[in-house]
């Protein structure tokens, strides 16, 4: 019988990789329980099993009780503390005594017993190597063989005794998979689950999976010599991903494309005949987007930072392909660009310049006092707000061939007078404070800037030294080189109190 033992411990640990303890230790927990069965009292026993015989012992255990502070519930399995010490003088409370027993025979029933347990050790050390082995590469891609389709979904099955599940949502629309097909998909994440262990959701529609399928067959993406900025997916209809070459040497889509296509096809033969558009990325948003939007031409572009939208117009003839199936085309490019996209035939978007324009010319004339034709000329050089004509530097405004010094002056007092009402009045309506005499001298600063920060609090030039540019941004009107610029200025005094005490100390 210590031989089989030896030799099932062998057998299992070999045909499902599992460690050799984990297995003794289910043998154990067998024969212990099937020691219990055996007895007609309710006993506590343990077995322990001599790892290189295959001997074992077995103990009956009772579990030491301090009866100054519990009763003795269960006689057969507990004993009191004074009795226990009689025994053995340096037990204590919570502690057990054991005393050794005979032993059940590994046979037929002591098998039948381990093989539940065993069972249920196998599985979990499985679920325990699937989590170690994976749990560092959620975010990438696997490959697998399909097992099985459910309702919910497919199993896929990873190798390893390592199985996978991919939702019904996750799967390519429309994609046929049959038990046996080999297919690759991008691990999303592992949910541990109470009743089945660690599951490995994967999906085959994250853009994640189309950035390592190029990565795959692309040897410059590796190398360096081209990144993949972003992708997005219409899955098994569309994709679009965006490149940059880092050689200048390299055609970053040109590479990507591949010998008569090969590459490009090879990943849109994985997704199920998905079209993939390669798209060159530029640092400059909106060319970006100019170029996202292929194949449909883009006749001209509006960029709206504060919203994070760009108005894009194109031919009335190349209105529906801009636009694609289903709005398919623009929402990739938004997708891949980040951008909010709007897009309308160049007849719209004139139309909807000119009503923007008009209602511009209209606040300048009723702001500034201004007639209509100098309301125009603010407009057209690009000035959308009062705030813009009060802090863009007086030589920008100079530069402007209408205007010149005097004009430029009267302008940029009427848009402070009007900034500086407002900020009086949001003031009144935060509180009574107002700026401190260093904020209101301070380099760069104008009385009605002043007064604004004062309402949310930046009293002093410490006040503003202390806030970062974004904050600035969200208080004032300021642009960001603006309120850089400022919050530098009022930081001066810090650097000069620093080069002060780095004197002295020398």
């Amino acid at each position: 019988m210590n031989k089989e033992i030896l030799m099932v411990v062998d057998v299992v640990s070999n045909e499902k990789g599992v460690a050799k303890d984990i297995i003794f230790e289910a043998i154990e927990a067998a024969l212990a329980s099937a020691t219990k069965k055996r007895n007609r009292e309710d006993i506590e026993a343990r077995v322990a099993i001599d790892r290189e015989t295959g001997d074992y012992s077995t103990f009956r255990c009772w579990e030491v009780i301090d009866e100054d502070f519990a009763l003795i519930e269960a006689p057969t399995r507990q004993v009191s503390l004074s009795d226990a010490k009689e025994k053995q003088s340096d037990i204590e409370a919570g502690q057990f005594i054991e005393e050794p027993m005979d032993s059940v025979e590994f046979g037929r029933i002591a098998a039948q017993a381990a093989k539940q347990v065993i069972v249920q050790k196998v599985r979990e050390a499985e679920r325990a190597q699937v989590l170690d082995a994976y749990q560092d590469r959620v975010g990438e891609m696997v490959s697998g063989v399909v097992k099985r389709s459910e309702r919910s979904g497919i199993i896929l099955d990873l190798g390893s005794n390592a199985e996978a599940f991919i939702p019904r949502e996750e799967l390519i629309p429309r994609e046929a998979t049959r038990p046996g097909d080999r297919i690759r998909a991008y691990l999303k994440e592992i949910k541990p689950e109470v009743t089945r262990g660690p599951q490995l959701y994967l999906s085959r529609t994250a853009p994640e999976l189309l950035i390592d399928l190029f990565k795959i067959e692309v040897p410059e993406i590796n190398e360096g010599m081209i990144d993949i900025i972003n992708g997005a997916r219409d899955p098994g209809a569309r994709a679009k991903i965006a490149v940059k070459a880092n050689d200048p040497r390299i055609d970053p889509i040109g590479a990507c494309v591949g010998m008569r296509g090969s590459r490009v096809q090879a990943v849109s033969n994985e997704l199920g005949g998905e079209r993939v558009d390669i798209i060159l990325w530029d640092e400059n948003p909106a060319q970006f987007v100019i170029n996202a939007m292929a194949p449909a031409e883009v006749a001209s572009i509006m960029v709206d930072e504060d919203e994070h939208t760009m108005d894009v117009a194109v031919a009335e003839e190349n209105l529906s392909q801009a636009i694609g199936r289903g709005g398919q085309n623009v929402k990739l490019a938004s997708e891949l660009t980040g951008w909010e996209l709007n897009v309308m035939s160049v007849e719209q978007a004139d139309e909807k310049s000119e009503a923007e324009a008009e209602t511009l010319q209209t606040m300048f004339m009723e702001q500034l006092d201004v007639d209509e034709e100098m309301a125009l000329i603010l407009v057209q050089e690009g000035f959308s707000s009062v705030e813009e004509v009060a802090y863009v530097p007086e030589k920008e405004m100079q530069a402007i061939e209408e205007f010149d010094d005097d004009l430029v002056k009267e302008l940029r007092d009427r848009a402070n007078d009007i900034m500086l009402t407002r900020a009086i009045a949001n003031e009144e309506k935060l509180g009574d404070e107002k700026p401190a005499e260093d904020l209101l001298t301070m380099d760069g600063m104008n009385k009605s800037l002043a007064y604004q920060l004062a309402g949310r609090g930046v009293i002093t030039m410490d006040d503003l030294a202390e806030q970062s540019v974004d904050e600035l941004m969200e208080i004032t009107e300021l642009d960001k080189d603006s309120a850089g610029k400022l919050i530098m200025t009022a930081r001066i005094p810090w650097f000069e109190s620093e080069e002060s005490n780095d004197e002295d100390d020398d």
